[in-house]
């Protein structure tokens, strides 16, 4: 009989021979050994990561019960649960396993309001992280936006993410609670963070999980759940997610994950009435009702990739969509590209800068009235276009 530690090491040589014999093949940043807490855990290639090991480590995954709140990890391999019974909000999580820093977990997330934020002195943005936590940590650390232990140290200064955490990458519980945090810590300082939805959080709130990394369902086995309902809306972040925007204005920049269509700028819908729309679409599968089309099609907000590499839209059109709302710039995620670069003489600005790949990253900055993007070095650098 085979040894589940033997299994483990023809897996190990079977992936790492298969990584070396694709790397002749493929661009390097698409090859990849993930080293992590038990050892070597994965190998990716391009965007699919091939689990190694069972033992790993998730959570907390934490709900709202009777009386207080009731959270899960899973920790090598193993579920751990620990129930907490709260007299008064919030409370403090300590940490198990998987992510590392204490929780301050308030009672319930309201309704992000203010579609339109003005006066804004700094602000930061960055898309697309798809679980990639460790590069993303470096990375916001590496610009002075967090500490190493992952504190708020933006000052008054605006965070921007303009969504998809969920799929992909192998630390999506981490990141969530992460923006969860520094959201708090950022209001107690004078600062803002907005966490915009993408597709990819659409997608799995209503269960589809055709780009989910393989570790979660597993973990969502082990708990004894499926794994949207790890995000229902009697979860700490389930109903933190149902209450975020998906487009949002901060003075004359437009953030939206995807982009604005022309034919979607005709339309005369307003910021409001957009989110208000989007949150009542969640976990709604969008070929079984025909009002959402226009919210989830290849043209929508959320799915639009028009203003690239020639996709056809002129600047008249441009021009239209920027007076619809008021606005000089776009801001969008999404397309994945190999630096935060502007397009269209400026006025639209990507910044889906490929962290889900984990080896690169940007943020944009705009400071001083300039946008810049930083750097895995921390370098503040003009934005230059892509060629």
């Amino acid at each position: 009989m085979t040894s589940k530690r033997s299994r483990i090491t023809r897996r190990t040589l079977w992936a790492l021979a298969l990584a070396g014999a694709a790397g002749a093949y493929a661009f390097k940043d698409d090859v990849a050994v993930r080293h992590g807490p038990h050892g070597i855990e994965a190998v990716r290639l391009a965007d699919a990561e091939f689990a190694l090991v069972d033992t790993f480590d998730d959570g907390p995954h934490v709900r709202y019960v009777e009386g207080g709140i009731e959270a899960h990890w899973i920790c090598a391999g193993k579920p751990v649960v620990r129930r907490i019974k709260v007299a008064a909000w919030p409370v403090t999580l300590a940490p198990e396993c998987a992510y590392p820093h204490p929780l301050q977990i308030h009672a319930g997330a309201a309704v992000d309001g203010d579609d339109t934020v003005l006066g804004v002195r700094k602000l930061a943005a960055f898309s697309d992280p798809h679980g990639q936590y460790e590069l993303l940590m470096q990375l916001l650390a590496a610009n002075g936006v967090v500490d190493a232990d992952s504190n708020w140290r933006f000052g008054d200064g605006q965070l921007v993410v303009t969504g998809d955490v969920f799929d992909r990458g192998h630390r999506v519980t981490e990141i969530f609670w992460l923006l969860y945090s520094l959201e708090q810590q950022a209001r107690e300082a004078g600062g803002r963070v907005h966490f915009l939805l993408g597709n990819h959080e659409y997608m799995v709130l209503r269960g589809d999980l055709r780009y989910l990394n393989g570790k979660y369902p597993r973990a969502a086995r082990l708990l004894g759940r499926d794994y949207p309902d790890l995000y229902g809306n009697d979860s700490v972040i389930g109903r933190w997610l149902r209450g975020k925007r998906t487009l949002l204005r901060i003075d004359d920049a437009l953030f939206v994950h995807g982009g604005i269509a022309p034919d979607f700028a005709t339309a005369g819908i307003d910021l409001a009435e957009l989110n208000a729309r989007y949150r009542a679409s969640i976990g709604i599968d969008p070929n079984s009702d025909a009002a959402l089309a226009d919210l989830h099609d290849d043209a929508s907000p959320i799915w639009y990739r028009g203003y690239f590499h020639g996709a056809g839209l002129v600047e008249t059109e441009l021009d239209a969509i920027m007076q619809r709302f008021g606005v000089r710039q776009i801001v969008v995620g999404h397309t994945s590209l190999p630096a935060v670069a502007p397009w269209h003489q400026g006025r639209v600005i990507s910044i889906d800068s490929s962290i889900k790949k984990g080896v690169r990253g940007e943020l944009l900055f705009r400071e001083d009235g300039a946008w810049r993007r930083g750097t895995l070095a921390g370098e503040r650098l003009p934005l230059t276009p892509l060629e």
